[in-house]
């Protein structure tokens, strides 16, 4: 979207956010995948969000800035693949999917010898997709896959059954592949609801649930660009009421900025936006588990102390963990 002078909108509403320029807040998120995938006993990761929380932008920011925050990014070929969009509907059809991206980066183009495992990837099967990263992990080379929308692979069940998972577990434990998987839900939830007995489903302790923005970045995000040095598109009284709108989630907070900044360019009334915005807004799940004001002030107010005792609070079941790691993250 553009406007009649030509700048371009600095919010988005929907699709995954690609542009850096875009991709606002979400550090210790970033740290925490990148902490204990690319670490000593690295272990997959589980990112847990509702709809319109981020999940694909932050696994492909991710795939971004991996190399910038690891000692020896050589080592590793991190790939993003929608499991949605690729049209996983077949074992094979998710072995090619991932080579594809896989022999695609550009460290892998510039390195011949890690072509030769990959000698016909028209017709990769699990013996032989496991053969071909077994060889990269053999020239110390560790491929991350980034599975967005993992649920898609539950829709054909007679595919992806106990053998690919417990095929996927068993690279997992040697250390061959490490995966980042996003999902509406727990994983543990596909695997009772689909009856699976694997022990891939075991393996993911690591959750991270993606929650709301922070304070701070969803301020930031509503007076983009600014953080780039250039003029805040929205005014002071619309990013207060784009704040007011949207809240901390990331998604009503870009719908509620691009509906502003669109009424403003046009010299529409704030209300024809604030129309439009809850027209969408009701048609997104809100969040189950929101921080409530006096939780945020009580922990600014005693630090660590009011951090023990909401840890203890977590602990007997009072608050939720993605409570609890909001705060923290603040």
């Amino acid at each position: 979207m553009t406007s009649q002078l030509g700048a371009p909108c600095p919010f988005l509403a929907g699709p995954m956010i690609e542009k850096p320029q875009h991709f606002v807040g979400r550090e210790a998120e970033l740290d925490y995948i990148t902490s204990r995938i690319m670490g000593i006993g690295s272990s997959s990761i589980n990112v847990v969000g509702k709809q319109g929380m981020g999940k694909s932008s932050l696994l492909y920011r991710f795939c971004q800035i991996y190399e910038q925050r690891v000692e020896n990014p050589r080592r590793f070929i991190v790939i993003y693949l929608n499991l949605q969009e690729s049209h996983c509907r077949r074992e094979n059809a998710f072995y090619l999917a991932a080579a594809r991206q896989l022999l695609n980066h550009p460290l892998v183009k510039a390195k011949p010898e890690l072509m030769r495992p990959w000698k016909n990837i028209k017709f990769l099967d699990r013996q032989s997709f496991s053969g071909a990263i077994g060889e990269w992990k053999r020239q110390g080379l560790f491929p991350v896959l980034c599975l967005d929308d993992f649920e898609a692979l539950f829709r054909y069940p007679k595919h992806f059954n106990d053998g690919f998972f417990d095929n996927l577990r068993f690279l997992i434990n040697s250390n061959i592949l490490r995966l980042v998987v996003a999902s509406h839900r727990k994983l543990d939830f596909y695997q009772r609801r689909y009856k699976l007995t694997s022990s891939f489903f075991n393996g993911f302790e690591q959750v991270l649930p993606l929650g709301e923005l922070t304070e701070e970045e969803a301020w930031e995000l509503v007076s983009l660009p600014e953080r780039i040095g250039a003029k805040a598109a929205l005014s002071t009284e619309e990013q207060h009421l784009a704040r007011e709108w949207g809240g901390g989630h990331p998604f009503l907070l870009q719908l509620a900025a691009s509906l502003l900044w669109e009424a403003h360019q046009q010299g529409l009334d704030v209300s024809w936006a604030q129309a439009k915005f809850e027209q969408v807004a009701r048609r997104i799940p809100k969040p189950l588990w929101k921080i409530p004001p006096y939780l945020d002030e009580f922990v600014r107010s005693y630090g660590s102390v009011g951090m023990v005792i909401l840890l203890v609070l977590f602990g007997i079941g009072v608050l939720h963990q993605t409570q609890v790691f909001g705060l923290l993250q603040k």
